[in-house]
């Protein structure tokens, strides 16, 4: 018999695509919902600027250093610096979603869970950037160092996305506590010494002009450590923010 006219059921080619494109979007909506509230308001990066600015001038009049004694101490300063700055917008960027109780509304959506993670994390990561797209040129011109060298501006990148990936889920565990704001400091900094101390060496390595066999080992350390952390963010998200 003849096929014409008898329907056939075409599943749209859209259809395969579909869970991973709603997951991307999803991850999108969350990050853009934060980056278009800081930029209405200005209140976590300015916090962050303010803070991060008066740390490198406190070590400015604190360290007065000759040239070489300042090229083995301004790796130190900028990721304590970095570190100090990052916490707090941490803490300020999930406490404005639990005060707001925008936190509750996002864990009821109808989407992964993780996406909320990653969404997050990239708004600080971006947050992280700003703030330090700002601070180098501050401290190079304070401390006369050149601190736009690409292999250092690669440990930089890879040294924020560690630390992002593990205070933006600590400070989603943090934010459940009466004490956040102490509470995030005691569980991060433990956690985040050993990508700390490889960023802090490989940083050094290159202000010092070191061979790249020694800065090798901190580099791989950085990457290893971003791997690990973010595959175990993506896996225990979803029980942290369980109350």
């Amino acid at each position: 018999m003849s096929d014409i006219g008898r329907p056939k059921t075409v599943t749209p080619p859209s259809t395969v695509h579909r869970p991973r494109s709603s997951y991307l979007r999803a991850i999108g909506a969350v990050a853009w919902k934060d980056l278009a509230a800081e930029l209405r308001s200005k209140e976590l990066l300015s916090a962050m600027l303010v803070f991060a600015l008066l740390v490198i001038l406190i070590f400015n009049f604190a360290l007065e250093l000759d040239v070489k004694t300042r090229n083995s101490v301004t790796s130190g300063v900028i990721w304590v610096t970095f570190v100090f700055a990052g916490t707090l917008g941490l803490n300020r960027s999930m406490a404005i979603e639990k005060d707001r109780g925008c936190l509750d509304g996002l864990l009821l959506a109808p989407v992964d869970r993780s996406a909320i993670y990653f969404g997050k994390a990239i708004s600080n990561l971006t947050f992280m950037f700003i703030v330090e797209i700002i601070i180098l040129p501050a401290y190079s011109f304070l401390y006369n160092i050149n601190l736009f060298q690409p292999g250092l501006l690669l440990v930089i990148l890879l040294g924020s996305i560690g630390y992002t990936a593990v205070g933006t889920l600590l400070s989603a565990m943090s934010v459940q506590t009466r004490t956040r704001d102490v509470m995030l400091p005691i569980l991060l900094f433990p956690v985040i010494v050993p990508v700390l101390i490889a960023a802090v060496k490989a940083s050094g390595g290159y202000l010092q002009d070191l061979p790249f066999d020694q800065i090798l080992p901190w580099l791989n350390l950085l990457i290893v450590y971003d791997i690990i952390f973010i595959a175990i963010s993506f896996m225990v998200f979803d029980y942290v923010v369980e109350e």
